[in-house]
This record gives structure tokens, C-alpha cells and sequence, in this order.
């Protein structure tokens, strides 16, 4: 009798605790944590934002969302390999941020660095499944640096579809406009 009223009570247990308690990620705990820099972000203060992420890492220094939000502002003031440095660090600590390939990927473009950057926009594309249109505009965008240019349209075709006005004007200038051939 014990053991079923004891197996009664830990199966509630594990009820409540799956169904009813909050799952949060370590990401987003720390988004939460981290939200007013991450406002600082959104509303486009980088400089006040870099300064709170930079004591945000030296405070919680296995935080990747920290790193992450750090290496953006990075990337926004054109300091690409301290960006590199801190998205690497963001992705060694949780390889689910998607952003952090996106991002990598365009530190990795501006550097030149075309083959590193097509392999973080192939990442980013997967992790964003279909949800974010820059993924398939940036990896375009490397491809064309390696004339892979039928593979080029067709993700900007598909950034197209998935809202992104940049993708179409790309199409709308060469290598991807064909001449139109007039008849006499």
C-alpha cells in the first residue's frame, strides 16, 4: 500500500514538474537577465551596449548569450576579429544560437575570409530553419564570391519568398539580370 501511494505521489511529482514548471534555457534566463542591454541593442545604442556587455562577460563569463550580444555589438562598430572572437567563444559555450553563426559568418565576410563565412551562413540556415531570410541573402552572397552563381539564386530566391526586399533587388542586378535579346 505504501509503495503504490509513494509511486502515486512521485508520478504528481514528475507530473507537476514537467507540465507545470517553467523549462527556460540558459539563453533565454539570460536574455531575461540581460534584457536592458539588450534594449540598448535593439534601440541602436551600441556604444552603451558594448560597455554593459563587456561588464556582463566579466561578471558571467560562461554566459554565451553575454558573448553573443557582446560579439554583435562587435561587428556593428567594424571590429570583426574581436567579433569573431566573442561569437566564437558564445558558440563554444551553446552551439544553438543561431544568430552567432549568422553573425560569424558576416565578421568572417568583411574579413575576406569567403570560405569561412559561406560555412557559418550554410550553419546559420540550418539552425534558423527557414525562418530568417538574411541566412540565405548572406550565403548567396558567399557563393557568389565563388561564382556559384545558379546555387546563389536559388537561396536568393528563396529569402525572396521568405520576405527579404534585399534578395530581390540582388536578383535585379548582375551577374543575375539576363540581357534581353532583341529581335530586328
Amino acid at each position: 500500500m505504501e509503495v503504490v501511494a509513494l509511486g502515486l505521489l512521485f508520478s504528481l511529482y514528475l507530473t507537476i514538474r514537467y507540465f507545470l514548471v517553467d523549462h527556460d534555457t540558459l539563453a533565454d534566463k539570460d536574455r531575461k537577465r540581460f534584457r536592458s542591454g539588450i534594449e540598448l541593442i535593439n534601440s541602436r545604442k551600441f556604444d552603451e551596449a558594448h560597455r554593459f556587455f563587456d561588464d556582463v562577460v566579466r561578471q558571467y563569463p560562461k554566459s554565451a548569450v553575454a558573448y553573443a550580444y557582446r560579439g554583435k555589438c562587435h561587428l556593428v562598430q567594424e571590429n570583426y576579429y574581436s567579433a569573431i572572437y566573442d561569437l566564437t567563444q558564445a558558440i563554444n559555450l551553446d552551439n544553438t544560437l543561431a544568430e552567432c553563426y549568422l553573425d560569424r559568418g558576416v565578421a568572417y565576410y568583411n574579413t575576406q575570409e569567403f570560405q569561412l563565412a559561406f560555412r557559418e551562413f550554410d550553419k546559420a540556415v540550418w539552425h534558423f530553419r527557414d525562418e530568417k531570410p538574411d541566412a540565405y541573402r548572406w550565403r548567396a552572397l558567399a557563393r557568389i564570391q565563388f561564382r556559384q552563381l545558379p546555387q546563389a539564386e536559388n537561396d536568393l530566391r528563396r529569402a525572396v519568398t521568405l520576405g527579404d526586399e534585399n534578395s530581390f533587388n540582388i536578383l535585379r542586378q548582375p551577374p543575375f539580370t539576363r540581357p534581353v535579346f532583341q529581335r530586328k
